[in-house]
């Protein structure tokens, strides 16, 4: 199964069409941290993260982990060791918090890019998360709560996303 990225407001998977948004600035071969473009390629996805205090354990094919209080995903570009994965807050300088108080994460999984022979600066924390309002993102893809639960029954553990 592939999810395609069809244009910056449209998502395909199957014979199904999803309403999403992207980065501020639109899509680029050449991502870099903070720079508001979501990347372009054909990544795999990562395990699926959940906050169990606001959602049932969803019904997926995928790996499923509950997001816990202290946990961040590594942005500091200058910590080669964590940049760019799942880490401890206390024990990291910089990190995106993904136990928040909006909604945006209580459903997201990790886009796999930039994480084998990552690269400091190129771009962290792309996920396909949640949203309300469907304004831009700061690089991630975003779908609503109920198109969300809809893919999460679709794809597994080989899916692949196109972006372009």
């Amino acid at each position: 199964m592939l999810i395609f990225i069809k244009n910056k407001q449209s998502l395909q998977i199957g014979d199904f069409n999803f309403r999403c948004c992207i980065g501020k600035k639109g899509l680029t071969w050449k991502k870099k941290e903070g720079d508001k473009k979501t990347p372009k390629g054909f990544f795999k996805l990562g395990q699926l993260f959940y906050r169990k205090d606001r959602i049932k354990k969803p019904k997926t094919k995928l790996k499923c982990v509950f997001i816990k209080k202290n946990w961040g995903w590594c942005d500091d570009l200058t910590d080669k060791k964590n940049y760019n994965r799942l880490v401890l807050r206390e024990k990291v300088e910089k990190s995106e918090i993904l136990f928040r108080k909006d909604n945006k994460y209580d459903l997201f999984i990790p886009i796999q890019f930039n994480t084998s022979k990552k690269k400091l600066g190129k771009g962290s924390a792309i996920f396909i998360h949640l949203t309300k309002d469907y304004k831009d993102t700061a690089g991630c893809v975003a779908i609503g709560k109920k198109d969300f639960l809809i893919l999460l029954k679709l794809i597994d553990k080989k899916t692949m996303i196109k972006i372009n």
